[in-house]
C-alpha cells in the first residue's frame, strides 16, 4: 500500500470538509457544548454550594461513590468534592462520546458521498488501490473526531482548572487516568465504529441512509464506550491498558476485511446495494 497516495485521499477528504461550513460548524458547536459549556455549568453550580440541604443532598451523592474513589476525591465543601467528583469520574464519557460523534457523521457521508457528489467515477477510474481508498477514507474521518476530542480535552482541562482548582489549592487536571483514557482507548473506540460505517457507506444508496445506517452502528459503541470510560477511571492504569488492548485487537479484525466492502461499480453508481 501507497501511503502517499492514502495522505492524498485523507488531504482530499478534509478539504472538502474545511469548504463545507454547514457540516463542520454543528459539530464544533456539539463539542463546545459538551466539552465547556454543560461541564462549566455543572461544575460551577455545584462549588457555588456550601451548605444547607442541597450541600447534604449533594455530599450523599458523593458517598454513594465507592471507597476508593471517595478517598482521592479532593475538597473539604460538599460543592467542592462533588464538582472534583464529577468532573474526574462521571463526565469522563465525553471524552469518547464527543470524538466518535463527530468521526461517525463524517465517515456515514464518506463513500456514498462520493458518488452523490459525481465524483465517485473519478476515483473508481483512479490508479488507487482498494485499500488506499479505504485507508483514506478511514483516516479522514477519524481524524476531525480525534483532533476534536484532543482540542476539547484541552478545553475541558482549562474549564476544569479553573472551577474547580482554584477551591483546592492548585491545577490538578488532567489525572493520569485521562491521560490514559484519551491517548489509549479513544482512538480503537473510534476506529471500531469507523470500520463498521464504512462498510454500510460503501452498500447504501444515499447519504441519508448511511447516517440512519450509522446510528445503529454508533448507538451500540457509545453505550459500550460510555460504560469503559466510566470504569476505568477507577483503575486507570491496568484496566485501561487491558480494555485498549482488546479494543485495538478487535478494531485490527474488523480493518483487515474493510477493504473488500468497497466496489469500483458502486462509487458509480452501477449496483448499488441497499
Amino acid at each position: 500500500m501507497r501511503w502517499r497516495m492514502v495522505r492524498a485521499v485523507v488531504f482530499a477528504d478534509l478539504y472538502r470538509l474545511l469548504k463545507t461550513r454547514d457540516y463542520w460548524i454543528p459539530l464544533i458547536i456539539l463539542g463546545g457544548v459538551f466539552f465547556i459549556v454543560l461541564p462549566a455549568i455543572l461544575l460551577g453550580s455545584m462549588s457555588l454550594v456550601r451548605e444547607g440541604g442541597l450541600a447534604t443532598q449533594i455530599g450523599d451523592i458523593v458517598g454513594t461513590l465507592p471507597d476508593a474513589i471517595q478517598q482521592n476525591i479532593q475538597g473539604e465543601a460538599p460543592g467542592t468534592r462533588a464538582s472534583y467528583a464529577f468532573a474526574v469520574y462521571l463526565l469522563a464519557p465525553i471524552a469518547i462520546v464527543v470524538p466518535l460523534t463527530i468521526s461517525s457523521a463524517v465517515g456515514a457521508n464518506s463513500i456514498v458521498g462520493e458518488r452523490e457528489r459525481g465524483t465517485g467515477e473519478f476515483l473508481a477510474h483512479s490508479p488507487l488501490t482498494l485499500n488506499e481508498i479505504y485507508f483514506g477514507k478511514l483516516l479522514a474521518s477519524l481524524l476531525p473526531g480525534y483532533a476534536a476530542g484532543i482540542v476539547g480535552f484541552g478545553l475541558y482541562s482549562i474549564v476544569v482548572n479553573v472551577i474547580v482548582g482554584s477551591q483546592i489549592g492548585g491545577w490538578f487536571f488532567p489525572t493520569l487516568g485521562w491521560m490514559v483514557l484519551v491517548l489509549w482507548v479513544v482512538p480503537p473506540f473510534i476506529t471500531i465504529a469507523l470500520a463498521l460505517i464504512l462498510r454500510l457507506s460503501a452498500r447504501v444508496r444515499s447519504a441519508a441512509s448511511a447516517h440512519q445506517a450509522s446510528s445503529l452502528v454508533t448507538l451500540p459503541v457509545i453505550l459500550l464506550s460510555y460504560g469503559v470510560a466510566s470504569g476505568l477511571l477507577f483503575s486507570p492504569v491496568l484496566s485501561a491498558a487491558i480494555s485498549g488492548l482488546v479494543a485495538w485487537v478487535f478494531a485490527a479484525m474488523l480493518l483487515a476485511g474493510g477493504a473488500k466492502s468497497i466496489k469500483r461499480e458502486r462509487l458509480l453508481g452501477v449496483a448499488a446495494e441497499a
